[in-house]
């Protein structure tokens, strides 16, 4: 049986010092599986982002152990962790975070130009496909500012995507945007989902797109209260895709 994803056992993330400790997680298990697509909701403050930044490796728990692809990353240096980050796991943002100076091809070939150390001929052409892929790709040579909030958030949804890795983590991807934006957004990542198998964890506000994903995960005072499949995938028909009924 393949590694997973993702698996979180017993993590804690605790924040203080000298005798004033806050504890933000505590005992969190969290399992995903290649190619599933997982909602994390839960009211503000109830340690939803602490828990994204520890499974996206941008922070360590206090007690407990993170395993990405099989690999615990309590055994990698900071240089593996970076490799591994960069290589493994997709990042989307409620603020697209797109550099302004840029045009949105040249935003999606950054990523590239980091793992390569230099440019490479084929790095545009990558970079146009995946803003194919996305129905932006009238707009490779545009600055971000001249592009729409949900533009800008598809470009930046390619730009998480352009390694194929097989983890993305989506941190209020629709926030910003209008209801139909909101669903052109999620539907980009649910065909990843589909056609590429990507997993993805979304944590959202949205109740509308977590009833979407195959699976809610309810984070309330730093503990996973519930964690279950949605009625969309229990209530399906064998064979089915089950966000497509």
């Amino acid at each position: 049986m393949a590694d997973p994803v993702l698996e979180l056992s017993n993590v804690e993330k605790e924040f203080g010092t000298d005798g004033v400790v806050t504890r933000v997680l505590s005992g969190v298990n969290l399992r995903v599986e290649a190619g599933e697509l997982v909602a994390i909701i839960g009211p503000s403050g109830s340690g939803k982002s602490t828990l994204l930044n520890i499974i996206g490796l941008l922070m360590s728990p206090t007690r407990g152990t993170v395993h990405v692809m099989g690999e615990n990353v309590a055994a990698l240096d900071d240089a593996a962790l970076t490799r591994l980050r960069g290589q493994r796991v997709g990042f989307i943002f409620q603020f697209h975070h797109l550099l302004a100076g840029l045009s949105a091809a040249q935003n999606l070939m950054l990523p590239l130009i980091i793992e390569n150390g230099r440019v490479t001929e084929d790095m545009r052409g990558k970079a146009l496909g995946a803003l194919a892929e996305v129905g932006v790709e009238s707009k490779a040579d545009v600055k971000p500012s001249r592009l729409s909030g949900g533009e800008q958030q598809r470009v930046a949804v390619a730009r998480a995507l352009i390694k194929n890795p097989p983890l993305v983590l989506a941190d209020e991807p629709t926030g910003n945007l209008d209801t139909e934006n909101s669903e052109r957004v999620f539907d980009l990542m649910r065909r990843y989902n589909r056609e590429r198998g990507t997993a993805f964890v979304i944590v959202t506000h949205d109740t509308r797109i977590a009833q979407r994903c195959a699976r809610i995960v309810e984070v309330i005072d730093g503990k996973i209260r519930s964690d279950a499949p949605t009625e969309r995938a229990v209530n399906v028909p064998e064979g089915r895709d089950p966000l497509e009924s």
